[in-house]
């Protein structure tokens, strides 16, 4: 009878390490990845938004929720907001960075209303709500970003212009002998060249 070859010791640590990097890259493939800082935020802020619609009076069903909502609770936040708008009557109206306190109100910023409407907006879609009917895409809650975002340019002296992309500097094109006149000279400059040898 034959006998069945031993299999060599080295072919078989190789086919262990083999198999212990396919568990390894199984266990992380399965394993859930962390979500990143965005996808937390997002989270957060849609629990936030879905909270602040059990405590509306009545309380409100998303699939009812229109932009007029959404204004309301942008206007809600301001409660919470951190940075001084100065009103027109403010001495400090127009500047950046006032020498002194003033009892002007505090109010969110608009980069950071901008950034929220932003998530919800992707947070509204990913639970099942249809673009068009997206309330935060309304152009209500557009118009008073763009509102909120021109009143505190004006209120802090700063202008939010947006910022131009650079595009990569080519090098020029290099200068493309036109017209008979330089292909006269260049083959002539070469007529004499080959007869100076």
């Amino acid at each position: 009878m034959d006998s069945v070859p031993e299999p060599d010791s080295s072919n078989s640590e190789n086919m262990t390490s083999i198999t212990t990097i396919n568990t390894n890259i199984s266990a992380l493939a399965s394993s859930p990845s962390t979500p990143s800082r965005y996808e937390n935020q997002k989270r957060r802020d849609w629990n936030t938004f879905g909270q602040y619609l059990k405590n509306h009076r009545p309380p409100l069903a998303l699939s009812r929720c229109s932009g007029a909502h959404v204004l309301e609770f942008l206007r809600y936040l301001d409660q919470f907001g951190k940075t001084k708008v100065h009103t027109q009557i403010c001495p400090f109206f127009g500047h950046p960075n006032p020498p002194a306190p003033c009892p002007c109100p505090l109010r969110q910023a608009w980069g950071s209303l901008d950034a929220l409407i932003g998530r919800l907006r992707a947070a509204f879609e990913e639970h099942g709500g249809k673009p068009e009917a997206n309330p935060f895409g309304a152009r209500a809650v557009r118009l008073f970003l763009r509102e909120v975002r021109d009143l505190q340019a004006k209120a802090r002296g700063i202008s939010y212009e947006k910022k131009k992309r650079k595009r990569p500097q080519q090098p020029p094109p290099f200068p493309v002998p036109t017209g008979a006149s330089s292909n006269t000279t260049l083959s002539s400059s070469l007529h004499c060249s080959s007869i100076n040898r």
